[in-house]
């Protein structure tokens, strides 16, 4: 497997973790058709446990079957598929060594009233389908964040001493934080330098707002030190708060949103300097080869100059 030099520049900031997970992260950043550019598309499709499956699959009956899922991301050619234990488990014996894959290890879901994530797969698990890394989820601002962060402690430990790469959700809500404050630039930015505090080897956030919620961490924002009024410009300072862009960020796709939308969101992160998408809901919600479409426009764009 050949490494690009942007590829090598990206893993120097990554020397203190072993050649395992160095080995993982570069197989994800070597893989698809955006291999060896440091952009990364990822489909991430752990929503029939977030959402439910109806509201996730109803729209596009083929994406109850997990298959879809694999097949879609590999003729996609896109960087990696992440999904839970039974996502996962339910094509391995198809697909294993045709895409990287991140195991979710902790989910959660709409049945449920408190802001917090079950254990739903373990190191091993990820071990034994050949996956490159796991995927784990934290809630800052909820009573339950420190917990989480302390779980996520413990499995990215052993997940890094087994060789394989840690990506972390950061998904910021709580009491004290409004819906509209869940994406504002100032909570989403605390929420990725957190991440990075963390040891996450891969960030992935929303993509913030211009909105910025009461918080302690308001003023900097308010006296004007950061640029936030384009989205280009939030993108660039997610990616400075990750320790001066040492840290591979990606951003969220979102709900479902029409194709120029999403375009305008995918260039803002390009021109950010942001490191790719995470896109679940606006690939598989939509007919295969009009999601096929889609991503190829995404890759293009993330290839541009």
């Amino acid at each position: 497997m050949k490494t690009t030099s942007i590829v090598k520049k990206i893993l120097s900031s990554y020397e203190s973790e072993n050649f395992g997970v160095r080995t993982n992260l570069s197989r994800i950043l070597m893989h698809g058709k955006l291999a060896g550019t440091g952009r990364l598309i990822i489909l991430p499709v752990d929503q029939g446990f977030e959402h439910g499956p109806d509201r996730s699959f109803a729209i596009n009956p083929d994406a109850y079957n997990p298959i879809y899922h694999y097949q879609l991301a590999v003729d996609a050619g896109l960087s990696a598929y992440a999904a839970p234990l039974g996502m996962l488990q339910a094509g391995v014996g198809n697909f294993y060594g045709q895409i990287p894959t991140i195991l979710k290890i902790n989910s959660s879901n709409t049945l449920a009233q408190s802001m917090d994530q079950a254990v739903t797969g373990t190191v091993d698990d990820a071990v034994k389908m050949g996956c490159s890394a796991i995927g784990f989820t934290i809630y800052p601002g909820s009573d339950h964040n420190f917990d989480l962060m302390e779980e996520f402690r413990e499995l990215s430990k052993e997940a890094k001493d087994k060789g394989l790469a840690v990506v972390l959700w950061a998904y910021a809500r709580g009491a004290k934080i409004s819906k509209q404050g869940e994406t504002a630039i100032n909570i989403i930015s605390y929420a990725a330098h957190m991440s990075a505090l963390l040891g996450a080897n891969i960030i992935k956030v929303k993509l913030p707002t211009d909105f910025i919620e009461e918080d302690p961490t308001k003023v900097a924002f308010e006296n004007k030190l950061i640029e936030v009024s384009t989205l280009k410009d939030r993108v660039a300072h997610i990616k400075k708060v990750a320790f001066d862009g040492m840290r591979i960020v990606i951003f969220s796709g979102g709900d479902t949103k029409n194709d120029n939308a999403l375009m305008d969101e995918i260039k803002a992160i390009h021109l950010g300097g942001g490191n790719g998408s995470i896109i679940g809901r606006n690939c598989f919600q939509r007919k295969r080869e009009d999601s096929l479409k889609l991503l190829n426009q995404m890759i293009e764009i993330y290839k541009s100059k």
